[in-house]
C-alpha cells in the first residue's frame, strides 16, 4: 500500500515531539528523524512541540504523527485531546495507552489473562525491604511503574540497598515496583498494523538496558533476526499479539520480554510510542524485514486513513 498510496491524502501532518517529560531529548531527536524521513517521501509534516506551542493549535492540522514520549505523549493525556478535537494520530487510543503507561496495572490486565509477567512486587513506605529482597533474590531491579526510557530504574545487588534506594524513586510519577532479575536474554518485538516484526535481542555493555545504553553509547550489540529458535520466535510473536490485543492496542508498538536461563519468556512491558532515533529498535526490526525508515514511517502513518 505505502508504495501506491497518494501522500497528499494525509493532508497536513504534525509531528508532536519534545513536551516536558523526562524524555523530552530522545523525543526530540525521534521527531526530527520522522519529520526529515516523512519531507522526502512529499507528506507536508511539520514539527510541533507541545511545549513551545498552545496544544490548541493542533486543530490546524488533518493528522498526528506523535513520537511525543513519556508523560503526556504517551499516557493518554494527548490521545484524549486528539479524540477531542477529532483528529486522527498514530498509535493507541487513551486507554490502552493509559494501562500500558502503568507497568503495574499493566500486569494486573495479563495476569488476568495468564500471560507471563516478570515477578515483582509493589513497594510502599510500609513495605520490609529486607523481605523483598529475600523473596524476589539478588540481584533485583527497582523502577517507578510510569516513567519510560529506563528513567528511574536500579539494579539492586548488595542486602539492604533496596531500603536506601526506595526514597530515591519517589519523585517518580506512579507506584514503585521491585522486579525479580531475569537474566537470560532481553528482546523487544515490533508490531506494525496486522504484521509482527522479527524480534531483537539486546546486549548491553553496561549493567542492564539502561538510558545511556539505550540512547548515548555505541557499544550495545543488537542481534536481529535474534538468537531465538523458529518455534521461541513464533511463541514470542504470539504472546506479543495477545499482550497487545488485551490492552485494545492499535497502531504499532514495541513489546519488551525477558528470557531465563531455561529459555522461558517473560512480558516486560508495552511501548506504545517507541523510539524512532538511529539506536530505536522498531526501525532496525523494519529493517530487517527490507523496510527502510521512510517508508516504516510512512506505514506507521497510513494507519490513520483507516481510523
Amino acid at each position: 500500500m505505502s508504495e501506491l498510496i497518494d501522500v497528499k491524502q494525509f493532508g497536513k501532518v504534525a509531528v508532536v515531539c519534545g513536551g516536558w517529560s523526562a524524555e523530552r531529548e530522545v523525543s526530540l531527536t525521534s521527531g526530527q528523524a520522522v519529520l526529515d524521513a516523512l519531507l522526502t517521501k512529499g507528506v507536508d509534516a511539520h514539527h510541533f512541540d507541545p511545549k513551545e506551542t498552545d496544544i490548541s493549535k493542533l486543530r490546524d492540522y488533518d493528522r498526528v504523527f506523535n513520537v511525543l514520549h513519556g508523560t503526556f505523549g504517551e499516557d493518554g493525556s494527548l490521545q484524549g485531546v486528539l479524540d477531542g478535537f477529532n483528529i486522527p494520530y498514530t498509535g493507541c487510543g487513551v486507554l490502552a495507552s493509559a494501562i500500558a503507561m502503568d507497568k503495574f496495572r499493566n500486569r494486573l490486565v495479563w495476569q488476568a489473562l495468564d500471560l507471563p509477567n516478570v515477578p515483582y512486587v509493589v513497594l510502599d513506605d510500609n513495605t520490609d525491604f529486607t523481605a523483598i529482597e529475600q523473596q524476589l533474590g539478588l540481584p533485583l531491579f527497582v523502577k517507578p511503574a510510569a516513567e519510560g526510557s529506563s528513567v528511574g530504574v536500579f539494579k539492586i545487588k548488595q542486602a539492604g540497598e533496596l531500603a536506601k534506594t526506595y526514597p530515591q524513586l519517589k519523585q517518580y510519577h506512579g507506584a514503585i515496583l521491585a522486579e525479580k532479575a531475569i537474566t537470560g536474554g532481553e528482546y523487544a518485538c515490533s508490531i506494525l498494523g496486522d504484521e509482527v516484526l522479527p524480534s531483537i535481542r539486546i546486549i548491553p555493555t553496561t549493567e542492564f538496558y539502561d538510558y545511556e545504553a539505550k540512547y548515548n553509547r555505541d557499544d550495545t550489540v543488537y542481534q536481529c533476526p535474534s538468537d531465538l529458535s523458529e518455534a521461541q520466535e513464533h511463541t514470542m510473536q504470539q504472546i506479543a499479539r495477545k499482550a497487545f490485543a488485551a490492552l485494545g492496542g492499535k497502531g504499532w508498538s514495541r513489546v519488551d520480554f525477558l528470557r531465563d536461563d531455561e529459555g522461558t519468556l517473560y512480558l516486560l512491558e508495552l511501548n506504545t510510542v517507541p523510539g524512532m532515533t538511529s539506536h530505536s529498535l522498531v526501525p532496525m526490526a523494519a529493517k530487517a524485514r527490507g523496510m527502510d525508515f521512510a517508508t516504516l514511517c510512512v506505514r506507521i502513518l497510513e494507519q490513520t486513513l483507516s481510523d
